[in-house]
């Protein structure tokens, strides 16, 4: 698919290639493991709406990921991503967009990633569950 969700400015090429190796967040090792790796990579006020629309904060996520075995690596159940589109927010802060394939149940996700000292840090992640009927219709 080659759309205005997809483009991505050249010079942003090098931030993109960084970013894809990071998502799927939770579900990626380059992303981290373990709870201290998802202190480090979430603000302190990270909060996401899940593919189902319930929004989560930060402390549910952390909660969930310490009291059950929650971590599935990608690249390990066969899960894809594709489509991806980077655009600069501001002059650290980025929207990554891209589709996540699960085993057919295809979602699109918008990660909006901060530039900090330390790392890369999200500060806000949404997921949205997309119909095959729909997934090539775009409204212009």
């Amino acid at each position: 698919m080659n759309s205005e969700f997809t483009k991505v400015e050249p010079s942003l090429l090098p931030i993109l290639d960084e970013l894809r190796r990071l998502e799927p967040i939770f579900h990626n090792p380059e992303f981290g493991k373990t709870t201290a790796d998802f202190e480090r990579s979430t603000a302190s006020d990270y909060c996401e709406v899940g593919a189902s629309g319930r929004r989560y904060s930060r402390e549910f996520i952390l909660r969930e990921l310490v009291t059950t075995d929650h971590f599935v690596d990608a690249a390990t159940a066969g899960w894809q991503t594709s489509e991806f589109g980077l655009r600069r927010l501001s002059s650290d802060t980025y929207l990554l967009t891209y589709t996540l394939d699960q085993a057919g149940r295809r979602t699109r996700r918008s990660t909006i990633w901060q530039s900090t000292e330390n790392g890369w840090r999200i500060l806000y992640h949404q997921g949205t569950i997309i119909s095959i009927d729909e997934d090539n219709k775009i409204p212009t």
